[in-house]
């Protein structure tokens, strides 16, 4: 069986290499971002692997159908940048790797509460330069104040614990049933409104699906406790991008953490470092000292990436064999 994996570095040809031990396939790395341009270098293979800023759309996938693409295995949970419907109809499977590690991505919000909260990165900064006074780095204590939690999922779940663990408590919210865990944890499931204006963080740990894209817009933000924190570490179409400006600008959006972004597609992943940044509202967004970008890095961890491979390749021998598993329907 030929894989070829789209958008891979050397981190992952070091974890699916080791991973590929148990199943010798023919695996082939490619750099470049899948898209219907890219989709010729697939031909010849029966397995695509693509990430997660891949462009999987419906012309894409006429092209990879030509080329003799029999399966899409996405090395991710998030299947939004796959469209559904013209992979049903051309008959080409798609599975996914539905947990990796919910810890990786749990931890990482937190340190970026932890980051905003007590300004380690400005005071970082001004300790190397020699200047150590404490103007500007005031924070809060965690203890005792309150954190919004929405989805509630394993890795929902994970960062509710933790954040328990500090002392605060746990609002949720989650259109599914209650994690009856959390309940018992003293977690109190509320209307998302409710939430948005008791939560003195709010963090996003939900799919991006349509009935959650721009779940936090102009609107949200203004319903949010003035000052309050949100972090993303779940997909950037969860927050509309633009509304994050004025709302940084007016101190009603008083920290800001995000893990992943609106239109990071062809700018995460990659060193832009020699050139102009052409996105304006990412700009502004980095320009605020109460911000913290980070490039979707939030499931890079050696424990995250050994659990991905493993996951995808036993996911394509799964289905090799006839009895496939972790598939994507249309109703996921």
């Amino acid at each position: 069986m030929r894989i070829i994996l789209f958008s891979s570095r050397q981190y992952d040809s070091d974890t699916f290499v080791e991973a590929n031990a148990a199943h010798n396939f023919q695996l082939h790395f490619q750099e470049s971002h899948l898209d219907a341009e890219t989709a010729v270098l697939a031909d010849g293979f029966e397995v695509v692997c693509p990430f997660v800023n891949d462009l999987v759309d419906a012309a894409t996938l006429e092209r990879l159908h030509q080329g003799g693409t029999r399966l899409i295995a996405l090395r991710s949970a998030g299947f939004n940048h796959v469209d559904l419907h013209a992979a049903q109809r051309l008959g080409i499977p798609v599975l996914r790797v539905p947990a990796y590690s919910p810890h990786a991505v749990a931890e990482h919000a937190v340190g970026l509460i932890l980051a905003l909260n007590r300004r380690l990165a400005r005071a970082a900064a001004r300790t190397r330069e020699g200047d150590f006074s404490l103007h500007g780095l005031l924070g809060f204590d965690l203890h005792g104040k309150t954190v919004g939690v929405v989805g509630t999922g394993m890795i929902g779940r994970v960062f509710a614990r933790i954040m328990a663990g500090f002392g605060m408590q746990v609002l949720t919210y989650d259109p599914g049933q209650p994690a009856e865990d959390l309940v018992a944890l003293g977690a109190r499931y509320v209307p998302l409104d409710m939430l948005l204006a008791d939560s003195d963080v709010v963090s996003l740990h939900c799919p991006l699906v349509p009935d959650t894209y721009h779940l936090i817009d102009e609107a949200a933000l203004n319903k949010m406790k003035r000052g309050a924190m949100l972090i993303n570490t779940g997909r950037g179409g969860l927050v509309e991008s633009n509304a994050l400006v004025g709302a940084l600008k007016s101190g009603q959006l008083g920290n800001l953490g995000l893990d992943v972004y609106e239109e990071e597609g062809g700018l995460f992943f990659e060193d832009h470092s020699n050139l102009p940044l052409q996105d304006d509202t990412l700009a502004r967004l980095l320009m605020f000292p109460n911000v913290i970008v980070t490039a979707h890095q939030a499931f890079f961890t050696r424990e995250a990436m050994n659990e991905i491979a493993q996951t995808t390749l036993g996911n394509v021998a799964a289905w090799e064999s006839g009895t496939p598993r972790n598939v994507v329907t249309l109703q996921a």
